[in-house]
This record gives C-alpha cells, sequence and structure tokens, in this order.
C-alpha cells in the first residue's frame, strides 16, 4: 500500500506539480490549499498519513502554527518549506516538533531524497529486516546479492539487474512506470528515445527464463511484476 502524505501549499501550481511528482514515485497525495482544509484533511486521514509537508507562508495562518496543532496530536514527521532565507524560521520550525525544513525554490528531487530518509529512519525498527525473496522457485538474497534457482543454482545478476529485481519484487503486483525504475535502478529519469531500461527489463528476463508472463509490459505505463513473492527475515 502506498505511503499517504498530505501536503499544504497555497500556490496551486506547485502543489499540482507536487502531486504529480510524488505520485510517480509512488505515493498517495492529499493536497490543501491553506490552513483550514489542511486540518480538515487531517482530521479525516491523521491515522492513515506518513508524512506531512507544510508550507510556512498561507493565506489564513502559518506553517508553525500547524506544525504546533499537529504535534499535540500526532508524531507523524513534518517537513517544512519556507521561501526565507532566515535562520529563524528553520529554529522556530525544528523546536516546534518539525523533523527537516526545506527551502524554496528547491529541487522536487531533494525533496523526495529528504522523504526517503525521513520515512527509512521513522519505519518499524523493531522488526527484522527481510534477507530473501522467493518468487516461482528463487530466492533472491539482498545481503548476498545473490540470486538462486529451484536447484539452488546461482543466477548471474549484475549489479543493475539485482536492483531492479529487487524493486519489482518489494512492489509485486503494482504498475510501476518506466521513469520511476530507472529513477531507482540508475538515478536518474529516462529521456524521451532512451530505452535503456527496456533492454534492462529485457536482460532480467532472459537471467529469470521470463517469456513476458513473468514481468509484464503495460503499455503506455511501464511494467508490472506478476508472480506472488514471500518476504522472509534473517
Amino acid at each position: 500500500m502506498p505511503r499517504k502524505i498530505l501536503i499544504v501549499d497555497d500556490d496551486a501550481k506547485t502543489r499540482t506539480l507536487l502531486k504529480t511528482y510524488l505520485e510517480k514515485n509512488q505515493y498517495e497525495v492529499r493536497l490543501a490549499h491553506d490552513g483550514a482544509s489542511f486540518l480538515a484533511e487531517f482530521e479525516r486521514y491523521q491515522d492513515e498519513l506518513s508524512l506531512v509537508i507544510l508550507d510556512v507562508m498561507l493565506p489564513d495562518t502559518d506553517g508553525f502554527a500547524l506544525c504546533g496543532r499537529v504535534r499535540r496530536t500526532s508524531k507523524v514527521p513534518i517537513i517544512m518549506l519556507t521561501a526565507s532565507a532566515d535562520d529563524t524560521d528553520k529554529i522556530v520550525g525544528l523546536e516546534l516538533g518539525a523533523d527537516d525544513y526545506l527551502g524554496k525554490p528547491y529541487n522536487p528531487r531533494e525533496l523526495l531524497a529528504r522523504i526517503k530518509a525521513i520515512h527509512r529512519r521513522t519505519g518499524d525498527v523493531a522488526s527484522a529486516p527481510v534477507r530473501f525473496y522467493r518468487f516461482n522457485a528463487f530466492r533472491l538474497d539482498l545481503v548476498e546479492r545473490t540470486l538462486s534457482d529451484a536447484q539452488g543454482e546461482p543466477v548471474k545478476l549484475t549489479g543493475l539487474d539485482f536492483q531492479l529485481l529487487k524493486y519489482f519484487l518489494e512492489h509485486p503486483g503494482e504498475v510501476l512506470d518506466r521513469d520511476v525504475l530507472a529513477e531507482e535502478t540508475r538515478g536518474r529519469d529516462l529521456g524521451p528515445l532512451d530505452r535503456s531500461l527496456d533492454v534492462q527489463v529485457s536482460r532480467l528476463r532472459q537471467r529469470l527464463n521470463d517469456d513476458a508472463t513473468l514481468i509484464k509490459t503495460v503499455r503506455g505505463s511501464g511494467y508490472v511484476f506478476s508472480a506472488e513473492v514471500v518476504a522472509e527475515q534473517a
């Protein structure tokens, strides 16, 4: 299930761009345009939210007041955004309970990196991490970075093969956008004529003896990993 993020920003263009970018990266996004609409959305989805993004300057209140309001009832992580270059804003936000702070203008990739870092820090540290993924008689070892077939024989994987397969196994049954896959495996978006990801998927299919029934192409969207996946702890 995608992580749910609530964003409040009074600029409609910014809200739309953020929503599009984060949804492209597999997040569910709720939007608010002022303090009142934010509080309504927060009350409705409070127990489902994994993160809140607060713009400091709003027409009916400010991000600091909303940060304090959130902290009275919730420990949900908070990122604050501001166009001010004054460090005082940053200090006030952090003292009120914000987890991170980003100045405007900012690169959406940096915001995404900070979101991911917060989610890593605030994950369930009590549970043991996943060590193995099993699918179609294969076993991927995340520690050794190896893949074994049904007979226990190693299947050769390059570093890019491993990253791509790991991401598929983490999101079985989800239609994954080509740009998302490229970002996760190569750290960059694809150009309009860039077919490198498709070549990489074709190569991974060969490693798995897959005739495009395991990794299916979704025309106009990307790819979906169709096998049942079982995660196992160490």
